[in-house]
């Protein structure tokens, strides 16, 4: 029994991270690539890699600083925070796909990215504005992820877990990413945002019950009843709003 919860709980953790490191990663790689393809690859690269170590450091600098933190109160704070980020992904992956909201196209992204750089002018040597367009566009799609890591994986002790689930993602997109770039806007990122919201709320209620010191029945276990209600009702909400086919996805911000 003991076994089995520990399993659930550390699946939804890998799942949760790996998901939603995957869809910033997307995004992030869409600039990159533009970048690279419009102003050159050096500069891009070197602001790639400036912004990954400094995402490393903000883990290393504040993951085990969390650790000392009452269990109770990191696990309600932690908790309250999954359930913010969790219906900000959910809310916009139910107005796309309701047909309410447009979806995210990383095309468009891309070709607009190229335009805004290549009317600025090109470095000699090293391009301030490609390590800077680069490196902003990592890091803050990355610090979304570094929030997520940190607090997911403090609050269940699994930060190790949660930090290898994260650099997988980063690690598989961006290959991949570089093999098939042109197909960026085949990946199913709203799918994606819609699953990582159901994990991020199921955790946020989870959490948010410990630190309240509720006695979860199934202990861990009891993660996997959370992430099939929320699915259900996120699906439920998706299609009453297709039926009701009311609003302009132009004035849904």
């Amino acid at each position: 029994m003991i076994a089995t919860t520990v399993s659930s709980g550390a699946l939804v953790l890998v799942v949760a991270v790996f998901l939603a490191s995957a869809v910033e990663m997307v995004e992030a790689l869409t600039i990159v690539l533009a970048v690279g393809h419009t102003r050159g690859w050096r500069s891009a690269l070197e602001g790639v890699g400036a912004a990954l170590v400094t995402l490393v450091v903000l883990v290393a600098g504040f993951g085990p600083a969390l650790v000392r933190v009452p269990t109770d109160a990191l696990h309600l704070v932690i908790g309250a925070i999954l359930m913010i980020f969790g219906m900000q992904w959910l809310r916009k992956a139910i107005l796309r796909s309701s047909g309410l909201k447009a979806m995210h196209d990383e095309d468009a992204i891309y070709h607009e990215t190229v335009e805004e750089l290549s009317e600025l002018a090109t470095g000699p040597k090293r391009d301030r504005i490609s390590f800077v367009v680069a490196y902003k566009g990592v890091f803050l799609e990355g610090l979304e992820v570094v929030i997520l890591v940190i607090t997911l994986g403090t609050s269940d002790h699994r930060l190790g877990l949660a930090s290898v689930s994260a650099a997988s993602a980063v690690v598989i997109v961006g290959v991949v990413g570089a093999i098939v770039a042109k197909q960026l806007s085949k990946v199913p990122e709203n799918a994606m945002k819609m699953g990582v919201g159901v994990l991020l709320v199921s955790y946020g209620t989870f959490w948010t019950g410990e630190g309240l010191k509720v006695s979860w029945p199934g202990a861990d276990a009891t993660l996997l009843v959370f992430v099939a209600l929320y699915a259900l009702a996120t699906w439920t909400l998706v299609l009453m709003l297709r039926r009701e086919g009311v609003g302009d996805p132009a004035n849904v911000a």
